[in-house]
């Protein structure tokens, strides 16, 4: 144990002031993605006149295609460079993305923001995962992604109600957007009082007698497809942002065709995010307690159950309902997901498996746009969203079959 790791200790208490910094760093993270939920898409068809759904859905594809890459690289880069600067680097590619929706003359200027975006949040958003896990140590893992995750998704369902009452009562643009710049500042002067963590991590590597020696690539292999609780963990995050990104093009898409207004689908928009946001404070600690498989199980179940809910209801109070359950079932499996991977990874190369495992999660925007788009051009919204349900529940069968329990109490007394 080195002298810079004998200072440190382990611990949601111990380290009490920096993980509240992180959980806020990470609400205005969730921000910059929350301010185009619910109005991008009527941009896309108002002002730039797409009509093909493949082609509306395209900037969910670039910035999965983007965070993915990064969330992997992130991952790998992480224990070398430092997770800090990473945060640092991350914010300042953030920064162009506000001024560029509001200026962009052209959908490819959208896509380049959306690039920058994916790049900027697959360094933020992992950084204060990994950081906030590193804190922690061991025993609290559920709850710390709980409340990591709920920071950033209640900041994304309050961006995506705001930019559309904004939108509602000004313009589409330039408007809405401001709130993005508002949110790049506070980020990066959270982030400078943000301290380094890798101490933490080399702690608990220290306590750990698990299989350290890894290779990159044999980490990558593990947590993608040898390993069973790794790579079940991995398709079931794949799924979940797959009808996360059907969530975010074709929700506000329907919600318009019934003949809702901007502030009717901002809300509706923001109801599934703030769910799983808040549902997460019970289901991140309730995880540590009871263990991850069968909450990730039923929670794919209950996602795909609300997304029939929202296909075949008709009224406001119908897709609301749908939006609920679709984020119940969400808050139940998001960190559930990535406490098992840090139940399975050992310090060494657990930021790698989790950069791996964000990587597939988050190539799941890119086949819930593409799929979803095919499908609502092909047969209709409706159809749509029944097929990512299908597969949902699909995932969640998959796990129920694959996984074992990860959590060490729960795994020994079974």
């Amino acid at each position: 144990m080195t002298a810079a790791t004998s200072q440190v200790r382990l611990g949601l208490r111990e380290n009490l002031g920096q993980f509240a910094l992180l959980v806020a760093v990470n609400a205005f993270v969730g921000g910059m993605v929350g301010m185009e939920r619910s109005i991008l898409p009527a941009i896309g068809e108002d002002e730039f006149q797409i009509t093909g759904r493949i082609a509306m859905l395209s900037f969910i594809a670039v910035f999965g295609v983007t965070k993915a890459i990064t969330n992997y690289l992130a991952g790998r880069f992480a224990d070398t460079v430092g997770r800090r600067q990473l945060l640092l680097w991350g914010w300042a590619l953030a920064a162009p993305v506000p001024f560029v929706l509001m200026w962009a003359t052209s959908w490819t200027w959208v896509l380049v923001a959306n690039a920058l975006l994916g790049v900027s949040q697959g360094l933020t958003w992992s950084m204060t995962v990994i950081m906030k896990i590193d804190l922690v140590g061991p025993q609290r893992r559920g709850l710390a992604m709980g409340l990591n995750e709920c920071a950033g998704y209640l900041a994304m369902a309050a961006a995506a109600y705001a930019t559309a009452w904004i939108a509602s009562r000004t313009a589409l643009r330039p408007d809405p957007f401001f709130l993005g710049v508002a949110f790049v500042i506070a980020g990066v002067l959270l982030s400078l009082f943000a301290r380094e963590t890798l101490a933490h991590a080399a702690l608990e590597s220290h306590r750990h007698h698990g299989n350290r020696s890894n290779s990159v690539d044999n980490v990558f292999w593990r947590t993608t497809m040898t390993d069973r609780n790794l790579s079940s963990v991995t398709q079931a995050g794949l799924v979940n942002n797959l009808n996360d990104g059907m969530a975010w093009g074709l929700f506000p898409l329907l919600f318009a065709a019934v003949g809702l207004d901007l502030t009717a689908i901002g809300t509706l928009t923001a109801i599934y995010p703030a769910t799983w946001g808040i549902t997460q404070l019970a289901t991140g600690p309730l995880s540590d307690r009871i263990g991850r498989k069968w909450l990730i199980v039923w929670g794919m179940w209950i996602q795909a159950a609300g997304i029939v809910i929202v296909t075949v209801a008709v009224t406001f109070a119908g897709f609301a309902a749908g939006a609920a359950v679709l984020g119940v079932g969400t808050a139940m499996v998001y960190p559930t997901f990535m406490a098992a991977i840090g139940d399975v990874a050992h310090p060494d190369w657990r930021a790698t498996a989790l950069g791996v495992y964000r990587l597939w999660r988050d190539a799941g925007y890119v086949a819930g746009a593409l799929l979803a788009g095919a499908a609502a051009d092909a047969f209709g919204l409706p159809v749509a969203m029944q097929v990512v349900a299908a597969l949902t529940f699909l995932s969640g069968v998959v796990v129920a079959a694959r996984m074992s329990e990860t959590l060490p109490a729960v795994h020994m007394r079974t």
